[in-house]
């Protein structure tokens, strides 16, 4: 008879193991599906007429909430002993008695639907097997009160569960147990998990590869000290958060540095840690900066410092700095010329810094667009700066060949790309709330069902399954992850491998090769893409740094953070917060607006041009850090029949002011008649494109009379000829006396002088000269130092 029960394909072990098991459920069915159907059971309970406050009573299976904290090992062999621990709480509101917990082993599932379907069951559905060793492991409870918990654990070993061949088993735990209204036997409440199967090792491994990610979001913004080394200015330290001990980004290094992984890094992350770990501010809520703390310094410096340990001699793969986002780029950018011009740049600007800061040369060959997701815009916009390899997904590059097991991951899909597409039900694992340690171990057993499940679709051949997780997974997510994957590593149906070798692997002749249409582009994706108006935006910020660097000395103080600016303005994080994200946008455009409106022209008043020709000063100021050149100030009449520049309708000259200086510039002008003239200056670059705001003055232009001029022409001759009569009459005076000198006295004379024939003294007698009148008053008043009328008088 026992050879009897020996089926083909089987050892007789468990074949008789496999019979033992059936038997067990097919007498153990009626029992609890008995239980199920008492009074007491959901349906009943559904269908009586109980008020609705009543039906919110925990009744039937959902009396009591079981929770799993912990299953050891998690594949175990058939030597070891199998431990569930966990803990049971009383959710009615009477009290529980004669309880007990127990273990039961369901038949093995056929695929990873089934997988799919039992962690989605909530109540009993008959598949759940016969207890494990009836009474023998049982963890009996007298009472539970209302509200109450209990803590147990099943140690059983696993030669006992009756497992048979390779596969994957549901492991169920129930409570068993009467309530004071139902003094009877039923199930209370139950929790599945999955047990992964395979005492021997395959003919054929399963390649694994996971993919982690060290991704954060935007933290710094495009705002810098004017000093040499340029301090930069964080919106916020929560980087300090992530990287600190505990924090997340510490723990991802930190597991990650142990792990069989390929490193997804965002550069941005390390250079933002790089920026941190020297002297930072951070802006304050009044719009100052306030100096980053040494303490906070140190932690920057510890975490890089071990990521540069982790990753050494590793494969890393690098993304465009700050992970734009690929499928907002294509769906919304492309409609909005140098949108996608950026990509390049921000992947030459991943490897220095990586190069850099962890002293490494990534691989910048992939692209991966935001879960996953694809469609030939997509495509094209990730392959359009260089990259061979996108990643995708798997419900989004879904199968429609039918194919009975999982595909290799990697597909060619034409014109030398290849899409890598990552297992869904994998990559998204680890993506729910992992805080507890119940959800924790469901989740990890879960994972290592699923991969043995794919092993053993096809075990005769060799496939390569990549695993994209969440781009920033919490804290516990991350330790979650890490547990799944040591897990896997030990499991004899797998095998690691990189994500660069895992992309070069020989595609699956019958997967699906062909790229989903827009139209299947989930529509939740969407909804979070930047819209066309942010990459307007982005475009405006280009534009005016573009014209800013060109009058700049030393432009690489400027291109270089506001550059990074704009990548970190496009990145995959933003998705999900339009307000945030725009409000980042502007804070961008208004600080380079801020910049360039440092270099002006410093206003004028009204200027008074008295006579033919003059000269008049325009000043341009500079207030930035750096000297300005290139630029050409442009001098124009508005009535170029009335006023001339330089003898022209304008002119121009060239403009170069150091950092911190203002310089005055003067223009010739001629005026061909009177009257007020407006004259406008502006900052011109090397290619005329205007810059700035230009100014506006009037210029007076006064004509002299010709009669005044007469008038002062006469006033001058009369001036002259009094000048000379002035010098004849003392001339001759001078003479007369030195010729009485020479004589000296006449004897008779009584007084020593000669009388004329009359007696008279006359005119040249050499007597008292007649009085002359005296001179005329000057016309022109001594220059006055007051300041001049509300125009201003220009240098002639």
């Amino acid at each position: 008879m026992a050879d009897a029960a020996d089926f083909q394909g089987m050892s007789p072990s468990p074949a008789r193991r496999w019979l033992r098991r059936t038997a067990a459920s097919v007498v153990g069915l009626p029992l609890l599906a008995g239980l199920l159907a008492l009074p007491g059971g959901t349906a009943a309970y559904a269908a009586s007429g109980q008020s609705t406050a009543a039906k919110a009573e925990a009744t039937g299976s959902r009396t009591v909430s079981v929770s799993i904290t912990s299953l050891a090992p998690q594949i175990p062999s058939e030597s070891d002993t199998l431990t569930i621990s966990g803990q049971i709480r009383n959710d009615s509101s009477q009290t529980v008695t004669d309880s007990s917990v127990a273990l039961r082993v369901g038949q093995a599932l056929n695929s990873r639907t089934q997988i799919d379907s039992a962690a989605r069951a909530t109540a009993p559905t008959g598949t759940e097997g016969a207890l494990v060793g009836g009474d023998e492991y049982l963890q009996k409870f007298e009472e539970i009160p209302p509200k109450g918990t209990k803590d147990f654990q099943l140690s059983i070993p696993v030669k006992d569960l009756d497992l048979g061949g390779d596969g994957v088993y549901q492991l169920a735990v129930t409570v068993t147990g009467r309530t004071d209204a139902q003094q009877y036997d039923q199930t209370l409440g139950i929790e599945r998990t999955f047990l992964p199967w395979q005492p021997e090792a395959p003919d054929e491994r399963t390649k694994f590869t996971f993919m982690w990610p060290l991704i954060s979001r935007t933290h710094l913004t495009a705002e810098t000290d004017s000093d040499e080394a340029q301090t930069p200015v964080f919106k916020d330290e929560d980087l300090i958060k992530e990287i600190a001990p505990g924090g997340r980004l510490e723990r991802m290094v930190a597991e990650g540095s142990t792990l069989p992984v390929t490193w997804v890094i965002d550069p941005d992350l390390v250079a933002s840690a790089a920026l941190m770990a020297q002297p930072y501010n951070v802006a304050g809520p009044d719009g100052t900066a306030v100096a980053g703390s040494k303490e906070n310094r140190t932690i920057a410096r510890n975490w890089l410092n071990s990521l540069i340990k982790a990753v050494k001699d590793e494969k890393v793969v690098a993304l465009p700095f700050a992970d734009p986002d690929l499928a907002s780029m294509a769906h919304g950018g492309h409609a909005v010329n140098g949108s996608l011009s950026h990509l390049k740049p921000a992947t030459e600007a991943a490897v220095a810094t990586l190069k850099t800061e962890l002293h490494i040369t990534p691989n910048t060959d992939f692209a991966w667009p935001a879960e996953g997701a694809v469609d030939p815009s997509i495509i094209e916009t990730a392959t359009s700066a260089g990259a061979s390899y996108v990643i995708a997904r798997s419900d989004s590059f879904e199968e429609t060949g039918n194919l009975p097991y999982t595909p290799t991951a990697a597909r060619p899909i034409g014109d030398g790309t290849t899409a890598v597409v990552a297992d869904s039900r994998l990559s998204k694992a680890f993506q729910g709330d992992m805080t507890s340690g119940e959800k924790s171990t469901l989740a990890v057993q879960q994972f290592l069902a699923q991969s043995l499940m794919i092993n053993l679709q096809d075990p005769d051949q060799q496939r390569s399954i990549v695993i994209a997780p969440q781009r920033m997974p919490t804290t516990t997510q991350a330790v979650s992850m890490a547990a799944a994957i040591r897990a896997l590593d030990t499991a004899g149906w797998s095998q690691s491998e990189n994500l660069t070798a895992a992309a070069k692997e020989k595609p699956d002749p019958g997967a699906t090769t062909e790229v989903p249409p827009a139209g299947e582009y989930p529509a939740a994706l969407r909804k979070q893409e930047m819209p066309q108006s942010g990459f307007k935006e982005i475009q405006d910020i280009q534009k005016r740094l573009d014209g800013f660097k060109l009058i700049l000395t030393r432009p690489e103080r400027v291109v270089v953070p506001f550059g990074r600016a704009i990548d970190r303005a496009l990145s995959t994080s933003w998705r999900g917060l339009p307000t945030e994200a725009h409000a980042y946008r502007e804070s961008v455009s208004t600080y380079l607006k801020g910049l360039t409106e440092q270099v002006a022209l410093i206003p004028k008043s009204e200027a008074k041009l008295s006579g033919r020709s003059a000269t008049i000063p325009v000043t341009v100021q500079n207030n930035l850090a750096q000297g300005v050149d290139n630029l050409r100030l442009r001098l124009t009449s508005t009535k170029k029949n009335r006023l001339k520049i330089d003898g022209e309708d304008f002119a121009e000259q060239e403009v170069a002011v150091a950092g911190g200086h203002a310089q005055s510039f003067k223009f010739s002008t001629s005026a061909n008649a009177s009257g007020p003239v407006y004259v406008v200056a502006q900052l011109v670059t090397a290619d005329g494109t205007t810059y700035g705001e230009a100014i506006s003055f009037k210029v007076n232009v006064t004509e002299v009379p010709p009669t005044v001029l007469a008038v002062i022409a006469g006033g001058f001759l009369l001036l002259v000829l009094a000048g000379l009569r002035m010098y004849q009459q003392r001339k001759r005076v001078a003479a007369r006396r030195a010729e009485e000198q020479d004589d000296g006295p006449q004897d008779g004379s009584q007084d020593g002088s000669a009388d004329g024939p009359d007696g008279d003294t006359g005119p040249d007698s050499g007597g008292p000269e007649p009085e002359q009148p005296s001179d005329p008053t000057p016309d022109t008043a001594t220059e006055s130092t007051d300041p001049s009328g509300t125009g201003e008088r220009v240098d002639r």
